[in-house]
């Protein structure tokens, strides 16, 4: 690294974590607070653009492809960087939070790739933040172990070349770090996480044959895109690293961003690696836009929106075509199925219903895709081996016979499914469930054999909101309102109390949780994300 600018970052209201002078060196604060002068200012902007272009949304109830960038999409001629080695072939990736255990079992898991999440996994406590930092550059020394202190059970790296490649997931730009700060002015999560990780290991990775890859969460449209490419271009020139050593993956988890695939792409072009079809944080995604766009909006039960329902089967395969006619990945979306350890017939249902989605994603075109629990590598792994056989991705396959239509994208009336009284009682019930978990610190949580995350908690609260303000009638007759709304939730909290027993709901945090999922369901002021009312309560 060049020689740094004394930092003026100040580390406030954090209790001292052991080691963690290791991570927050003056060097690499130094590094965070140039980032945080020179691209904070712009995300800003970005960040208004965003409201402007919500109230848009509002007034014109559609979304169609950018006119002032359509040259970009006429033109054939550019293609993404190739992508390096350690990136050809991601045809099953992991996704976790990055504690010490979670970190060993990741890379020891066999899939290609372990999405190294500082995001919707990671509830962003100073803990979490400056220790997973810490989790990586010790797994890249090869000094970690985690020894369970309920179980004795020992865990250990596998051999090198045996080993997930990891691509780290910061946080996305609207979240803040308020533990540190310039000037009594909080740098973005965003930045904090990726100018950490890239600070301390971006020459590690290049050693080890590798490279600071990362996936970019939230992204809402191309000038986004461009900013994170301004981000790579400086960091690189900071370290004194070749241009295009950072590669990017871009998650397609909004509806703006649908609309914007390939200028995304265009933006990135020398660090980009690929897009990928997220799920649940899409769907919050169309609820928060389309909110007050009427009936024809209204979404179903979370769990009755399939990828082969007629809008998301438009999405992910002009995310396919997108990808490969520029030639970067298509990586496809989550199995979030927990296995059972005492139910084999959970297990084998939902077996089947994941091998089913992987052997569509791999049959479409994907070149990968995403399980949450070791148990599924195998099982995506075979859907995969199935199609590519020795191949590394099937990029070659351009899915020229796609076509879709703007309006294919938002057709959400193309369901015939309809929000019922259970998916009702489900949401409030994960949502509480959820939020407990996170308030004390925890991202990916294992809910009725799911691995949920920060995306369901947004998904289930969108739809309390949606379902009450377009007056939705369920199957029983009851009309969707706020005072059914709590109605239902205190029956789950009675429930959890009687489950869990006194003692246990009295030490959680299980009053909170529901008065903030409450708040923000019912409020009329829809909250842009649960995390930002959520992070104020997090200490």
């Amino acid at each position: 690294m060049s020689a740094p600018a004394p930092s003026s970052l100040a580390i406030v209201d954090a209790e001292p974590l052991p080691r963690q002078d290791e991570v927050l060196t003056p060097a690499a604060l130094a590094f965070v607070a140039e980032l945080h002068r020179r691209f904070t200012p712009r995300r800003d902007e970005l960040l208004a653009r965003r409201g402007e272009r919500r109230a848009e949304i509002a007034r014109t109830s559609t979304l169609d492809f950018l006119p002032e960038t359509a040259a970009i999409r006429a033109d054939d001629s550019w293609k993404v960087a190739p992508a390096p080695a350690a990136l050809n072939d991601r045809r099953v990736e992991i996704t976790g939070p990055t504690d010490r255990k979670m970190t060993i079992n990741a890379l020891n898991s066999g899939a290609k790739v372990w999405l190294a999440d500082f995001e919707d996994a990671s509830a962003p406590t100073w803990e979490n933040v400056v220790l997973g930092q810490l989790n990586l550059m010790d797994a890249y020394n090869r000094s970690i172990d985690f020894t369970d202190p309920k179980s004795g059970k020992s865990y250990a790296l596998k051999p090198a070349d045996e080993l997930a490649t990891v691509v780290t997931r910061p946080r996305g730009w609207h979240l803040d770090e308020r533990h540190l700060q310039l000037d009594g002015t909080p740098v973005p999560g965003a930045l904090v996480d990726f100018g950490l990780y890239f600070f301390h290991n971006a020459q590690r990775l290049i050693d080890l044959g590798k490279g600071p890859y990362f996936y970019l969460p939230k992204t809402e449209s191309h000038l986004e895109a461009r900013l994170w490419n301004d981000v790579f271009v400086f960091a690189q020139d900071y370290a004194g690293i070749p241009q295009g050593t950072v590669r990017a993956t871009v998650l397609i988890e909004t509806i703006t961003a649908a609309y914007e695939m390939e200028e995304i792409l265009y933006e990135l072009r020398d660090h980009a690696s690929g897009l990928n079809a997220g799920r649940w944080d899409y769907l919050f995604s169309i609820v928060k836009n389309f909110r007050d766009g009427g009936a024809k909006f209204v979404l179903p039960d979370r769990n009755a929106v399939t990828m082969t329902a007629p809008f998301m089967r438009a999405y992910t395969e002009l995310l396919v075509r997108t990808c490969h006619k520029r030639g970067a990945h298509a990586i496809g979306g989550m199995a979030a199925f927990i296995p059972s350890r005492r139910d084999a017939e959970v297990n084998k249902v939902a077996f089947e219903k994941v091998k089913a989605d992987k052997d569509r994603e791999a049959h479409d075109g994907f070149d990968g895709s995403w399980v949450a629990h070791p148990d599924l590598v195998p099982i995506a792994m075979a859907s995969f081996d199935a199609v590519l056989g020795e191949k590394p991705n099937q990029k070659e396959r351009l899915r020229e016979d796609v076509s879709v239509a703007a309006g294919d994208l938002i057709a959400i009336d193309t369901l015939h499914a309809k929000p019922t009284y259970e998916g009702l009682r489900n949401a409030v019930a994960v949502g509480i469930r959820y939020i407990e978990a996170w308030l004390r610190g925890m991202g990916a949580v294992a809910i009725f054999n799911l691995m949920e995350d920060a995306a369901t908690a947004e998904i289930s609260r969108s739809q309390i909101w949606q379902w009450i303000n377009a007056d939705v009638v369920f199957e029983n007759g009851e009309h969707a309102t706020a005072d059914l709304a709590r109605k239902v939730a205190a029956e789950e909290l009675a429930a959890i109390r009687a489950e869990t027993g006194d003692e246990v709901f009295a030490a959680g945090r299980w009053q909170e949780a529901h008065d903030l999922l409450l708040q923000v369901s019912l409020d009329q002021d829809y909250a842009d994300f649960l995390t930002l009312p959520a992070y104020e309560r997090l200490r």
